[in-house]
């Protein structure tokens, strides 16, 4: 079935382009819609055969290259090309993370600033690039540098963070197997490559936990803090994969329980004050 319709979703977005147009004649009368099947298999590099084939749905599942070639040969767009990669071979496309920090969307901005409650969005390497007000009473990231904008670097190379998370244990060893599925899906991004290479280096906690190959998908996670302003909290983070923006994650803090509410309501009205 998923055959069929990889075939069907490559006859159906050949047919929406352009011919081309030779010469200042107007171009010869076509049967169908769009392009031929020989002109795609051209723009993409591969052979007229086994492009027949993939759109009769008997050439088996294309590699990652030939996707990326067909999806630049049919000039897909972004959700597309995702497309693409769902029907070919049953995954969305590997995140690629970029050689430097994306860009926030004015849009999730917006999102950011009109929630009550601290988010922050982090890329697949874990670099915290935006963040609401609420964030900075839980953690001021605007005074720290941009190199230590990095959740993965603070829990590991920061000592207080032992200190001020009883739980810590735990929680960073969610943290490494988080990490461990994000290289994954970037497909072994350089600057993942990096930050994995520099904590094995520097910290033995995480060369420990990442030795252990544990995998844990991102969603809801709880753990307790001890914010030097109102003392033990215990939070549930939510992670959201922001659509339309590559690689970027909205993680989202709430109260872990009720009786957590009023410490971080208290928390919250401090850094209003």
């Amino acid at each position: 079935m998923l055959a069929v319709g990889l075939g069907g979703f490559l006859r159906d977005r050949r047919a929406r382009l352009v011919p081309p147009v030779d010469g200042p004649s107007p171009p010869s009368r076509r049967r169908t819609p769009g392009l031929r099947r020989e002109e795609v298999a051209a723009r993409a590099g591969v052979s007229i055969t086994w492009y027949t084939w993939l759109e009769q749905g008997r050439g088996g599942p294309p590699s990652e290259e030939v996707i990326e070639r067909l999806a630049r040969a049919l000039e897909l767009d972004r959700t597309d090309r995702e497309m693409l990669y769902l029907l070919a071979q049953q995954r969305p496309p590997p995140v690629d993370c970029g050689g430097a920090s994306p860009s926030v969307p004015s849009t999730v901005q917006a999102v950011l600033d009109a929630l009550t409650v601290p988010a922050f969005v982090k890329t697949a390497a874990w670099d915290i690039v935006a963040w609401n007000q609420p964030m900075t009473a839980l953690n001021d990231f605007g005074k720290l540098p941009v190199r230590d904008r990095n959740v993965l670097r603070r829990t590991f190379l920061d000592p207080a963070m032992k200190t001020h998370t009883p739980d810590w244990e735990a929680s960073a060893r969610a943290a490494v197997a988080i990490f461990r599925m994000d290289v994954a899906r970037t497909g072994g991004s350089p600057e993942a490559a990096a930050l994995e290479a520099e904590l094995c280096a520097a910290s033995e906690d995480f060369r420990r936990m990442w030795a252990d190959n544990e995998v844990r998908a991102a969603g809801m996670s709880s753990k307790r803090v001890v914010h030097p302003l109102v003392g033990a909290l215990g939070l549930t983070s939510s992670a959201f994969s922001v659509e339309g923006a590559e690689g970027l994650s909205l993680v989202v803090f709430t109260a872990a329980t009720a009786e957590d509410q009023p410490t971080l309501d208290r928390l919250l009205a401090s850094k209003r004050r």
